[in-house]
């Protein structure tokens, strides 16, 4: 049973949502996962997206996985690059920086096994295998450039756990900086089948590249309508094929977007993991939350607690994505998954998967 919240929202059981540090009962395929993964090796995964850098490292605890360091910085990898179709000189050496911070944390730790991915932004670009070179000759980091398909596979791997209980197929979502992946999946297995899946080339960072920037609020409208009639164009392919599901819609997303506007949501002063990792909004708060947002001048947004003016550019875009990811799938609960890609490759490893 879910924890309920004072405004509707709830919280998923402790157990299902912590993927650390807490020692806490985990479902039967990370139990299995577990017993199989020798005690006191450290593993590491590192998603280098278009937006942020996220390093990841973890050893094997029992039933459960501990993580023993974390990463993350916005680095911007892909700005600029709709326009120029290659990656700056400057979103490269911000990227290098935070790389070699994470190659430092990887050598400390004594890392046995890691992976690291690089998606859109680096799919992209002209430069982008240049890049991956110059990362390896200046980090000794080994960045595999993965297609949307995995990026897709791997978010769900290591979300799915937070997906609520029901019958028929759920929808999993990931707004990434460069791109959005839809993944409709039949969770009445241990880990969930895929039954279709869908890459749109609109993220936060591109979306609001593409967007005229108008600082009116007629403009501020017009700019949102857009942005909306852009995603809803991408989506239609998958829309076409969708069927209505049976029994209760379920719908879990995963990106610093869901995370940030839960945060809003639930008037946080400043983001707790602990708070929002199985979280579960009701679906129309969470499209309250995206148009207050969406209607705030820039200046406005930064002083939003958890957005700030780090994310203030970017976060409208986020919420244009979601809005229409909503219109899509009538789920009136949306859970909120701090979690994804990087657990996803931390659960291939410590199964003996290194591909």
């Amino acid at each position: 049973m879910s924890e309920t919240m004072g405004d509707g929202s709830a919280r998923l059981p402790r157990g299902r949502r912590n993927v650390a540090p807490r020692p806490a009962p985990k479902p039967l395929e990370e139990r299995q996962i577990r017993a199989r993964m020798p005690e006191g090796r450290h593993y590491a995964a590192l998603d280098l997206g278009t937006n942020n850098c996220r390093l990841l490292i973890a050893r094997p605890a029992g039933s459960a996985f501990v993580v023993i360091d974390a990463f993350s910085r916005i680095v911007r990898l892909g700005e600029g690059l709709a326009a120029s179709g290659k990656l700056s000189d400057a979103a490269i050496d911000r990227t290098l920086a935070a790389l070699r911070i994470c190659a430092e944390k990887l050598k400390r730790r004594n890392v046995a096994l890691a992976r690291s991915v690089a998606t859109e932004a680096c799919r992209q670009a002209s430069n982008g295998p240049a890049f991956i070179e110059r990362v390896y000759a200046e980090t000794g980091i080994a960045l595999d450039i993965i297609t949307a398909e995995e990026e897709a596979r791997l978010a769900v791997l290591g979300c799915h756990a937070l997906l609520e209980a029901g019958d028929g197929p759920a929808l999993v979502f990931d707004i990434g900086g460069g791109s959005t992946e839809l993944v409709l999946v039949d969770s009445r297995s241990p880990v969930p089948r895929i039954l279709d899946w869908h890459s749109a080339p609109w993220g936060v960072v591109s979306l609001t590249e593409s967007a005229r920037a108008e600082d009116t609020a007629e403009g501020r409208a017009r700019a949102y309508a857009d942005m909306r009639a852009r995603v809803a164009e991408s989506f239609a392919p998958f829309v076409a094929r969708l069927k209505r599901p049976r029994g209760t819609p379920r719908l879990l997303g995963t990106s610093g977007t869901v995370t940030t506007l839960a945060s809003v949501h639930l008037g946080l002063p400043s983001y707790d993991r602990s708070v929002i990792d199985g979280l579960i909004v009701p679906s129309a708060a969470m499209r309250d939350v995206s148009r207050r947002i969406g209607a705030m001048s820039i200046a406005e947004r930064g002083q939003v607690p958890c957005i700030g003016n780090e994310r203030a550019d970017l976060v409208v875009a986020g919420c244009a994505i979601l809005e229409t990811i909503l219109d899509l799938w009538p789920a009136e609960r949306l859970g909120i998954a701090d979690r994804g890609i990087r657990e996803g490759i931390l659960r291939r490893l410590m199964n003996g998967d290194t591909l």
